[in-house]
């Protein structure tokens, strides 16, 4: 617990300014000697008598400056709920919360919610501010809801273009502007046609999902359609796929490293599964690594990272990992022996291997270290001229390790 009292005030702020303030949080605007803001968050909280500083870019270069007034009432605003997607959860990873006063205001998400008459623990939130649009579109799901915070004016056109290229052209948007305040204004229209102009960059989309019947929804389960992936053929198949992920035993928030990731197959379903995890692929091939790019964009995990190396040598520097997995081409000991290296206590590690002498490192790997050994088979039916018959893919070994 912090010895210091309360002295950094993080104050919510609406289109409605001042006149949406509690008097706790206009005490705490009045008496602090520094207010830092938006410069939007300024005029809408004057006339301020305290020394102001608009928020730079980055914001975190105003942090020296908040942290170095520490013991004196100082002020930072913030749009509604500064917990919410806002700058409040930066501001406490700073500043002990015993030092902290928080006077949060309506969010976003809330106002739309009340507007549309929506029950806000039935409608995914999500911001785009600062964040790649594809983060959107594991989310499209026939029949949710979704309140989606803009980056800006533009937003609202990109989501709605990028939705009807997925087959969901008759899904509803609902462009909410300048909430609570006397700006405000709302606008509906399909995503097929959608055409608002001059929106105001302070606005919030909601999105009533409705899927074409060749929709390209991204499914629950692991084991993406192959087809979904570009690839030059270095692609762990879907079943091979789903039994792979099933292997790796993925948690919400850990970190995968996906070594020799080929298409990127392995660490973009990781990624899928829960939204907190995070994956680094590592490809020793520059075309490779840009299809990697691409399908994390397409598949709605933009933020997946990716390596241009040959492990293990460019495992070098890479932030530890919770779970690792190795390709169908493992061959070298010292990169086993690297991963395992890195991993903590607990950690898991699979390793595919389509190969006699990758299947023979593996063997000695299980005789070394203990695990489980699997041999995993697949055959697909396939024309056999007029007629059909079943086509066997190469076998895979695999090895599973939670590290001891």
């Amino acid at each position: 617990m912090s010895s210091v009292a309360p002295w950094l005030a993080v104050v919510g702020i609406g289109e409605d300014g001042r006149a949406g303030l509690s008097p706790a949080a206009s005490a705490a605007l009045d008496g602090a000697g520094l207010v830092i803001g938006g410069r939007r968050h300024l005029e809408l909280a004057g006339p301020l008598s305290a020394e102001t500083l608009a928020w730079p870019s980055p914001l975190s270069d105003a942090y020296p400056a908040i942290l170095a007034r520490r013991g004196q009432p100082t002020c930072v605003l913030a749009t509604g709920d500064p917990f919410h997607y806002g700058v409040g959860a930066e501001l406490a990873r700073l500043v002990p919360a015993g030092e902290i006063v928080a006077y949060p205001q309506p969010s976003a998400f809330s106002l739309a919610a009340a507007r549309l008459g929506w029950p806000l623990a039935e409608v995914a939130c999500l911001t785009l501010h600062g964040r790649a649009l594809e983060r959107v579109i594991p989310h499209l799901q026939p029949g949710a809801r979704l309140l989606v915070l803009s980056w800006d004016g533009s937003t609202p056109k990109k989501l709605a273009a990028l939705m009807s290229e997925r087959g969901f052209a008759r899904s509803r948007l609902t462009v909410l502007e300048a909430m609570g305040g006397p700006r405000e204004r709302r606008r509906t229209g399909l995503a097929a046609t959608f055409s608002q102009d001059e929106i105001d960059p302070l606005n919030t989309i909601a999105v009533e999902v409705v899927a074409e019947p060749d929709a390209r929804v991204i499914p629950l389960s692991p084991g993406l359609d192959d087809a979904w992936f570009e690839s030059d053929g270095q692609l762990t198949k879907a079943e091979i796929r789903a039994v792979t992920l099933s292997a790796l035993r993925p948690r919400a928030g850990q970190l995968l490293w996906d070594v020799g990731a080929g298409s990127g197959s392995i660490g973009i379903e990781w990624c899928l599964r829960h939204p907190a995890n995070r994956a680094v692929a590592i490809e020793a091939r520059e075309e490779r690594a840009g299809r990697i790019r691409r399908n994390a964009r397409a598949l709605g995990v933009p933020d997946l990272q990716v390596v241009v190396g040959r492990a293990p040598d460019s495992l070098a520097g890479l932030p530890a990992p919770d779970t690792a997995f190795i390709g169908g081409g493992v061959s070298d000991p010292a990169l086993v022996a690297a991963v395992l290296a890195a991993l903590p206590r607990g950690g898991r590690l699979v390793a595919n291997a389509v190969t006699l002498e990758s299947e023979a490192l593996l063997l000695r790997c299980h005789a070394e270290h203990g695990g489980t050994l699997r041999r995993l088979s697949i055959a697909r039916a396939e024309p056999v001229g007029h007629l059909t018959g079943w086509r066997t893919a190469m076998p895979v070994t695999q090895w599973a390790l939670a590290k001891p």
